[in-house]
């Protein structure tokens, strides 16, 4: 099996469905009020950068990062598809997420998910991040949980 992860458009009808399932996971676990998640005509901005993971060819999983101005940067719409599950897709989605981070030199990296979000919390939380309060424009929500990890030290001003 053959796992490639690059930079590309969200609006291919195979990423379209990915975000989708995606949703409909979202929607199982939250009311309407609990999901922040943006949508494709976002994710195409040129403040987000766009990956998608590809298993044999085949789009099973995305992600992607909102660049914010102060060196710091939110990850965004992270999502394996059920059947690729078990392959490690999701660490190699972070790790490249985190690489294109850091050479974009931020320094502090951002996410937002749910506490009934399982799987992923678990995996944030083996790959150091750890909890921290609402961040840009969110507020404290009982079906969120705002998580970050630091990828390096902001200089101190001289």
């Amino acid at each position: 099996m053959s796992v490639t992860i690059a930079t590309e458009r969200p609006n291919q009808p195979e990423v379209i469905a990915l975000i989708e399932l995606s949703d409909a996971y979202m929607a199982s676990l939250y009311p309407p009020e609990g999901n922040f998640a943006v949508d494709l005509d976002a994710l195409s901005q040129p403040d987000i950068s766009f990956l998608v993971a590809r298993l044999d060819g085949k789009a099973v999983g995305c992600g992607g990062i909102k660049w914010f101005d102060d060196d710091s940067a939110e990850l965004k719409r992270i999502f394996v598809h059920d059947d690729a599950r078990g392959h490690g897709i999701g660490r190699k989605i972070m790790a490249e997420l985190e690489a294109l981070a850091a050479a974009r030199a931020a320094d502090r990296l951002y996410l937002e998910t749910g506490p009934l979000n399982v799987e992923a919390v678990r995996l944030y939380q083996a790959l150091g991040y750890s909890t921290c309060g609402p961040f840009s424009d969110y507020e404290e929500n009982p079906h969120s949980l705002f998580m970050t990890k630091i990828l390096r030290q902001r200089e101190a001003a001289p």
